[in-house]
């Protein structure tokens, strides 16, 4: 995604959140993907890191994106959070929706895991279930930003 794709909006709120164009943490980003395939693995669950997630990781990896007008709100771009038997529930909503699955960070509030799929978009798994957050980080990073409703990810089952 270049941020041409972005809305004024939201590339002053990515930018507000130490995000600039062109911004690239590289080998830093294959880091936290190893760590995160070998969490995986050590919970005996294969996650195969898809090239969305691998560019979101690269473009956004580390930074805390706080709502504007809710503080304690934020999207941390940072996969290597979760907690134990993730990795299955990750594959559980890949499989739902016919294609693979990869955390690109987690949301502050409750620690649900922010993923990317094989067709960009972006969901959000949460202790109570999966929700679908956009078509692609642009959009899920407007919907954030406007308080729109998150649709069940079963919405999206094929």
């Amino acid at each position: 995604m270049s941020s041409e794709d972005l809305t004024p909006e939201v590339c002053d709120w990515l930018t507000a959140n130490g995000w600039s164009p062109g911004r690239d943490i590289g080998g830093r980003a294959e880091e936290l993907i190893q760590v995160r395939v070998q969490d995986a693995q050590r919970q005996g669950v294969v996650l195969t890191p898809v090239p969305a997630a691998v560019h979101l990781l690269h473009t956004y990896g580390l930074l805390r994106l706080t709502h504007p007008r809710i503080p304690e709100m934020a999207w941390v771009m940072k996969p290597t959070i979760g907690y134990e038997g993730d990795a299955a529930a990750i594959k559980e909503l890949a499989s739902g929706l016919g294609m693979e699955l990869f955390p690109i960070g987690y949301e502050s509030s409750e620690y649900g895991i922010l993923l990317a799929d094989e067709k960009n978009r972006i969901f959000h798994l949460h202790h109570t279930g999966g929700y679908y957050l956009g078509e692609n980080a642009s959009d899920a990073f407007s919907r954030f930003l406007g308080g729109a409703s998150d649709p069940d990810a079963e919405d999206f089952f094929v």
